[in-house]
């Protein structure tokens, strides 16, 4: 294997690494700002991470790319696309965090590695191996025993996990790079942002401005602590395929999960492990599928 190859697929696994773990324990910054209503949340990280970017990127004097690719009309649709996914996965995620779901939240960044093997294969042309095709049923299986079990979709974990795995994709695809491409996304949402933060503004004791210097501190608090991992997610993504990718992003929903279960008390009931279960053995057969294919490839 080409050295340069190899240094840049253990920087991308560092990267997404780091990225998953910080979001595993975001569910303990939220409840920092458990208070504020879940649409002010969502504007406040895109304003301030819009501000945090275009800081860097001025300090870097890097702003050439962005005339080039507003000239580029298939490059702006992708990042419009990707924009509205990321507020999608974004609001979906605080609304579950701020109403006692974070367990339901880890359902859907544990069936996003699979997501992404779907997407692999229907859009990148892919080809998922056997192990892969038989993990892809399997967790079907599962989402099925939680959906007929509770009597409704697990539209939670479903949105967030189909979401984020195609916002992984058009990452992964991107033309610009990750500060670049954050920056992007951000702009596209700001104005809806700041209507939001304006129609909010100082209205209550947990809107921002707020009269508690500490609230204050954990909104603004929210763009870097929003655009550090995503930086690093969007670094790891363009190195590393979407099935490597799928592996480390377990670390996410497992740290979200024993949050929910163990220092939120979320209600876990015999049936729902059952479903988790089913999903668990899916992923069981994906990551040793993996793990084989990657020890089969470092000895060739």
């Amino acid at each position: 294997m080409n050295p340069r190859a190899l240094s840049s697929g253990h920087a991308g696994v560092l990267a997404a690494a780091v990225a998953f773990t910080w979001w595993g324990f975001f569910p303990l910054y939220f409840r920092l700002v458990a208070g504020v209503v879940p649409l002010e949340v969502l504007a406040n990280r895109i304003v301030w991470s819009l501000l945090l970017v275009s800081a860097a990127l001025a300090w870097r004097g890097h702003w050439g790319w962005l005339g080039a690719a507003l000239h580029r009309p298939r490059v702006v649709a992708s990042f419009v696309a990707s924009a509205l996914l990321l507020s999608v996965n974004w609001m979906t995620y605080i609304w579950a965090v701020s109403n006692g779901h974070v367990v339901d939240a880890s359902l859907g960044y544990f069936i996003t590695p699979l997501v992404n093997v779907a997407l692999g294969y229907g859009l990148l042309g892919e080809r998922p191996r056997r192990a892969q095709w038989t993990a892809l049923v399997i967790a079907t299986a599962g989402v099925a025993w939680l959906t007929v079990s509770a009597g409704r979709l697990p539209w939670i974990g479903l949105v967030l996990g189909l979401s984020f795995g195609a916002y992984g994709l058009l990452r992964k695809i991107a033309v610009l790079g990750a500060l670049e491409g954050l920056t992007f996304e951000t702009m596209i949402l700001a104005p809806a942002a700041v209507v939001v933060m304006a129609w909010w503004w100082g209205g209550s004791a947990t809107s921002f401005p707020a009269p508690d210097a500490v609230t204050n501190l954990w909104l603004v608090g929210l763009g870097p602590a929003t655009t550090i991992p995503l930086l690093l997610f969007a670094a790891g993504a363009r190195r590393l395929s979407l099935t490597s990718l799928g592996l480390l992003q377990y670390l996410s929903p497992t740290v979200q999960f024993l949050l929910g279960v163990w220092l939120f008390h979320e209600p876990f009931t015999p049936m729902r492990l059952v479903g988790f279960a089913i999903i668990w053995a899916a992923l069981v057969v994906y990551t040793a599928d993996g793990w084989r294919t990657t020890r089969r490839l470092s000895a060739g």
